[in-house]
């Protein structure tokens, strides 16, 4: 069974659902430390031919707190978030139907920041027609108190994976023997180049995945860019 274990973000890139897609079950840790520098509340847009900024507004919590232990600011503004995304992709060939359904991932009333992330991928998985299992990190029955590359070992035994595929950004957080050890290969998921017209921009790469919704078919992003990717070994 291949596995994948990631943090929740907030209309992340195109690489996070190729390995949602790519993994039989994927798992969202909840029960771990919001991290104020990293992209699980924020992300990137095109405006005006270069990038931007969204985000979602926090009210003010310790450093301690575990993402499910976050909430969205009480000021959070979602007509506001809406209105970014219009002001910056109205006109976008596929903007009707794209808006639609970042209406349903914005408007959504939780204050929780994990619920609130939680549900935009369990939508975002739902319109790219990825069937893959989904599940978070506190439903499975391991010692907590784990950190990194433990914790990680813990949950694939738990979930009795042979796979375990991780974003390119960990390729030098893992140590490929020590998944040998518990009977795991160790691959890494990065995504092939690619790109498409942006208005009449020059490209602009990486950005959220509401950027690829906005320019491309459902059948080109489901046929030629969510499987544009090479799976590399473990170091």
């Amino acid at each position: 069974m291949k596995l994948g274990i990631m943090q929740p973000y907030f209309l992340p890139y195109i690489g996070y659902f190729q390995l949602m897609a790519a993994v039989d079950k994927f798992v969202i840790y909840d029960n771990i430390k919001y991290t104020k520098k990293g992209w699980i509340n924020r992300n990137r847009i095109l405006l005006n031919g270069g990038d931007a900024i969204f985000s979602l507004p926090l009210k003010k919590g310790s450093d301690s707190l575990d993402i499910a232990e976050r909430e969205l600011s009480i000021d959070f503004n979602r007509d506001k978030l809406l209105n970014q995304f219009k002001g910056a992709y109205n006109g976008a060939p596929y903007f009707s139907e794209t808006y639609s359904l970042l209406r349903r991932i914005v408007d959504f009333e939780g204050r929780g920041l994990f619920d609130y992330l939680y549900h935009s991928l369990i939508e975002m998985r739902a319109y790219l027609d990825i069937k893959t299992e989904i599940c978070t990190s506190s439903e499975v029955a391991i010692d907590n108190n784990l950190k990194g590359q433990d914790m990680v070992l813990a949950i694939c035994d738990s979930m009795r994976a042979d796979i375990y595929i991780n974003a390119i950004g960990g390729l030098d957080l893992y140590n490929r023997l020590a998944f040998q050890s518990h009977g795991l290969v160790l691959k890494f998921i990065k995504t092939g180049s690619f790109e498409y017209p942006q208005f009449a921009n020059t490209f602009v790469p990486n950005l959220s995945i509401v950027d690829i919704l906005m320019f491309n078919s459902m059948g080109k992003i489901q046929k030629e860019i969510i499987p544009n990717y090479e799976l590399l070994e473990g170091l």
